[in-house]
């Protein structure tokens, strides 16, 4: 059930979406479910679809993309934008602008490449990159570095996998390979996103069934193993609520900022 304001939606908002979109798929989750998902306005809860929706376009973009899957000490970033740590990560240049840095890995895909859960949170940039604001963007994220679940911005609100009550698109989750082949240890799981079709996106992977993630994965696993890899009960999300906060107290420089959210939400 979904609640603004402390009172019930009308399902007449799901008119608004397609019943196969991103926004449609995710209303109808929230509506039919016994969880009460509560927010402060009307806005609050488009700003989430939104944004979703960038969520899952953006996991397909970097799917189509040529960056590679490479463990940390063999991954490779743009110098152009980015420095190499010794770590493997990739931080931020200075006086590059963020958003430009972040639209430069799809932009130029080819000269990446990184392994999964550094490429869970690329997606989550490029997300944001599309819906809010550019100075609103290099304003919140002003010193990225890119290392897997490492050194992500508070502004993101991210916390660990945690419990939730209902699984809907643009949510990561986990598969998990317990009896991973110490050889491989880059397969000990998988990071992916939830799509609007019940498919998921893992970098590495790429975007198919749970079913075929659990087989890929069982297959770097030790040998004569039969304990099989498994999708974790749990799911990351950004602050959505937050991040909506900051989106409608921001001062835009122009109209066309201000009202890009409403344009995503109408097309």
């Amino acid at each position: 059930m979904i609640r603004i304001n402390g009172n019930p939606v009308d399902s007449s908002i799901l008119g608004q979406y397609g019943t196969n979109t991103v926004e449609g798929k995710t209303l109808s989750i929230l509506m039919t479910s016994s969880q009460v998902y509560n927010y402060s306005s009307l806005n609050e809860l488009k700003f989430e679809l939104t944004l979703r929706r960038s969520i899952v376009n953006a996991a397909k973009d970097l799917n189509r993309s040529r960056m590679d899957f490479l463990v940390f000490r063999k991954s490779r970033c743009n110098p152009e934008f980015w420095y190499r740590t010794g770590e493997g990560g990739f931080e931020l240049k200075s006086g590059v602008k963020p958003s430009d840095a972040i639209k430069d890995i799809y932009i130029n895909s080819s000269k990446y490449g990184t392994e999964c859960a550094t490429a869970m949170v690329i997606v989550y940039y490029k997300a944001l990159v599309d819906v809010l604001p550019e100075a609103l963007f290099n304003r919140m994220f002003p010193r990225i570095y890119l290392m897997n679940w490492q050194h992500l911005d508070n502004d993101m609100g991210i916390v660990d996998y945690m419990r939730v009550a209902d699984y809907l698109p643009g949510d990561c989750r986990y598969f998990k390979n317990p009896d991973v082949d110490p050889l491989k240890p880059e397969w000990q799981g998988e990071n992916v996103f939830l799509l609007e079709n019940g498919l998921y996106y893992g970098h590495g992977i790429g975007i198919t069934s749970g079913d075929r993630i659990i087989e890929a994965l069982n297959r770097r696993r030790r040998r004569g193993s039969t304990i099989s890899a498994y999708l974790l009960p749990s799911a990351k999300r950004m602050n959505f609520k937050y991040l909506s906060s900051q989106y409608y107290s921001f001062s835009p420089g122009s109209r066309e900022d201000y009202y890009s959210i409403n344009t995503l939400i109408s097309n």
